[in-house]
């Protein structure tokens, strides 16, 4: 039986536990040749060590399937740009790039040092746009080639921070904030050369989920119960984005956490008030925000 994702060749960053190897599995359980990429730093980007990706290489091909470890930093510029040349290298392509790679650093901004800071954005949004320009690049050039539309996939990686915000992490919710934006600049930038971007927004018991204060760490995932907060649920929704048969879904931003699957929007105006074609009055603004912007609604929004 053919399966979705056969010929198709991809790269995953972080790939080495979690949420990225739940995603590298799935992908190459669906055919997909994979790059697996893991630098093997600490959750806190220390360090490193390459026997995660190449372990999980191992369960790839153990399975029959086809896979490549990869040891680079995602922020490393020289590093990005030879993990999609190794996909080139190894199996003559690229089709598929999903920006996984993560670490938190978590304080209150007070306590927040500026290399807190700064690290988490180089790994979460430099690390992504490098590995999209690359990959950006790999596909324009096949579609000036003469190829046409080059059928690729480029899925980025948010999270409830970034769409919520979270005491602790204005570092990681803003990195995790800034991957919407960008992916949806990356949409309309790459949808000429017939590449989709998403967003995904996964969940699950991780290392970084085993940091946060109530503790939920990664634990052992029972392949035979039911778990939703296994760190592979959002994997088969990430397997079906890259497919084909998705090639009509772009600019999204989807939230696959536990049993529940979400289409979000974000930013959408939920009131609205003409100025009649004079410069705001701010004495006259106070009762303009409370009767006809805020309404019944509070000030403070909740989101759920």
């Amino acid at each position: 039986m053919a399966g979705m994702l056969d010929g198709k060749v991809a790269l995953v960053t972080g790939a080495g536990g979690g949420i990225g190897r739940g995603h590298a599995l799935e992908l190459a359980r669906h055919g997909a040749k994979v790059v697996v990429n893991d630098l093997g730093s600490t959750v806190a980007g220390e360090g490193a060590n390459s026997a995660a990706g190449e372990a999980v290489v191992a369960e790839i091909t153990a399975a029959g399937g086809d896979a490549v470890a990869d040891p680079g930093n995602v922020a490393v510029e020289a590093d990005a740009d030879a993990m999609v040349q190794r996909a080139i290298d190894t199996w003559g392509r690229l089709d598929i790039a999903i920006n996984n790679a993560g670490i938190v650093r978590d304080k209150a901004i007070w306590n927040m040092e500026v290399d807190d800071f700064d690290l988490v954005m180089d790994v979460h949004v430099r690390g992504s746009w490098l590995v999209s320009r690359a990959a950006a690049r790999h596909w324009r050039e096949r579609a000036k080639s003469g190829e046409g539309p080059v059928n690729g996939r480029l899925i980025n990686t948010t999270s409830g921070a970034g769409l919520l915000g979270n005491f602790g992490q204005s570092n990681y919710a803003t990195a995790k904030a800034a991957l919407v934006g960008l992916s949806l600049t990356l949409n309309v930038e790459l949808a000429s050369i017939g590449v989709t971007v998403n967003v995904i927004s996964p969940g699950g018991k991780t290392r970084i989920t085993g940091t946060m204060p109530d503790d939920i760490g990664p634990g052992d995932v029972d392949a035979d119960a039911f778990d939703p907060l296994d760190p592979t649920m959002a994997s088969p929704v990430v397997a079906y984005l890259c497919s084909d048969r998705a090639s009509h879904i772009s600019g999204q931003v989807i939230r696959a956490f536990g049993e529940d699957l979400r289409l979000l929007q974000g930013w959408t105006p939920i009131a609205s008030v003409d100025c009649g074609g004079q410069r705001w009055d701010a004495t006259k603004l106070p009762d303009i925000f409370d009767k006809q912007i805020f309404g019944s609604r509070a000030p403070g929004l909740t989101f759920g």
